[in-house]
């Protein structure tokens, strides 16, 4: 029987979330923490993704806060070229790893269950052994799996598939041993799109490919989203187009109108409007690949597929026995309704920026740290959903603003944010003035600016 662990913090999950918290308390406090997780090595999903995932974003943005991720180089070649480089699944996994290994263990102060589950009697569980055992918790518990990413090889598919079907999440690709006549795609999100682009650069001919799209996204142009100065004209002018759009739109059609005519957004076939938005990013080189797919299947959802035929909602298309259905229809991450951060001894981590939730995990961890009263802690840390439909965009975009009014207005958190590696949307556009006079007087004119975008956002929001 293994003798209980007492800790100052229990961490459920070592996520993505859950690691970028871990390492800022460690960081800032002298508590004692005990992570645990069902999985054999920290990443979370991380480690069970498909194999030629690649992170959205730049890596330099991703991970903790203590230790980079990747090397900060300008991509040179394939469809992100000239663009900061993506690191792939198998990076963020030895990622996750090191910090484990290098910078959290060695403190001494962090004891990692990998393999075990939470009960819920409090007693943890390993999956291996079936032991239990206690972990008593001095302080709080914190919940970092509320946002419940869901990636294709965690569950079957969500529709039928009959005997003789070939039919396999996207992990399958990596692993095939015999070609296919076709390749059908089941699911419009970034694992969709994934899918695509790894069958096209394996040279899959478009003509062979189907992509199954129950809906529509816009999309964000990955240029836009780069740190450093480098890319500063060009990432720091997205918020003053961003906030013309608002300001001049006459509706909420016409708002993306112009954040499409600004360059903003953009999407897959323009004479098809989007009706989804999940912060998806892309380059202009892939978009122009994924739009060399030509059997684009705009029937809803699939409820069943059959060896001749796939049944949708809106109806039902052809198929073969010897294509190959590739699910991509797992959530990632989905929207779940907020709760509060802080609450009684328990911590439950979301995003308080919008689909930046290593970020956002940091930033909760030095609120812990740094406040002594929940009703601020929660304050400071409003939740934002995960967007789902093109007005979370709006509610998003509100949200946003909101938070950063709220931090401008704490000079505890602005310092903090000064030294954050994760917030590289501090490291764009160009940088703060010397002069204090001058500072507060951009930070008075930028509150103003926000508040009355909001307020338009408002408007806009109340006539849908």
């Amino acid at each position: 029987m293994r003798q209980p662990i007492d800790v100052d913090y229990l961490i459920i999950g070592a996520g993505a979330m859950g690691m970028a918290f871990a390492d800022t308390l460690i960081a800032e406090t002298s508590a004692t923490v005990a992570i645990v997780d069902r999985y054999h090595q920290p990443g979370g999903h991380w480690t069970i993704a498909y194999p030629f995932v690649r992170l959205h974003q730049p890596s330099t943005g991703y991970g903790v806060n203590s230790r980079h991720l990747g090397s900060d180089a300008i991509d040179a070649t394939g469809w992100n070229a000239g663009l900061y480089e993506l690191a792939s699944g198998p990076e963020v996994c030895a990622y996750f790893d090191q910090v484990m290994q290098q910078t959290l263990l060695p403190t001494g102060r962090v004891t990692y269950l990998p393999m075990c589950d939470v009960l819920p009697d409090g007693l943890v569980r390993s999956i291996v052994t079936g032991e239990t055992f206690e972990v008593n918790v001095r302080r709080k518990t914190v919940d970092s799996t509320y946002q419940g990413v869901t990636v294709p090889a965690m569950r079957p598919p969500a529709y039928q598939v009959d005997p003789g079907v070939v039919c396999a999440p996207l992990n399958a690709l990596g692993a095939l041993r015999e070609s296919h006549d076709r390749f059908t795609i089941v699911g419009a999100g970034k694992t969709g799109m994934d899918a695509c682009l790894w069958l096209l650069r394996q040279g899959v001919d478009p003509d062979r490919l189907t992509w199954i799209m129950p809906r529509d996204s816009w999309l964000i142009d990955r240029s836009l989203c780069q740190p450093g100065p480098l890319f500063a004209e060009r990432t720091g002018g997205f918020f003053s187009v961003q906030a013309q759009a608002i300001a001049e739109a006459a509706s909420i059609d016409d708002l993306f109108v112009r954040l499409e005519a600004g360059g903003l957004l953009v999407r897959l076939d323009p004479s098809i409007r989007p009706t989804m938005y999940r912060c998806a990013t892309v380059s202009m080189a892939e978009l122009e690949q994924l739009r060399r797919i030509r059997d684009v299947v705009r029937l809803g959802h699939v409820s069943r597929i059959e060896t001749h035929r796939i049944v949708l909602d809106a109806g039902s298309v052809a198929t073969t026995p010897t294509t190959m259905h590739v699910d991509c229809t797992a959530d990632g991450l989905e929207k779940r309704p907020s709760t509060p951060v802080f609450a009684d001894r328990r911590i439950t981590l979301q995003s308080v920026r919008t689909c930046q939730q290593v970020f956002s995990a940091a930033l909760i961890a030095h609120v812990e740290a740094a406040y002594p009263d929940d009703a601020v802690k929660n304050d400071i840390c409003v939740p934002i959903p995960h967007p789902d439909i093109e007005l979370d965009y709006l509610s998003a975009t509100i949200a946003n603003g909101r938070n950063e009014r709220r931090w401008g207005e704490d000079a505890e958190i602005q310092a903090w944010l000064s030294r954050c590696r994760l917030d590289w949307l501090r490291r764009v556009g160009p940088q703060p003035p010397a002069d204090p006079a001058i500072q507060a007087e951009r930070a008075r004119f930028v509150r103003e600016t926000s508040l009355a975008l909001s307020a338009k956002l408002q408007a806009l929001l109340a006539q849908a």
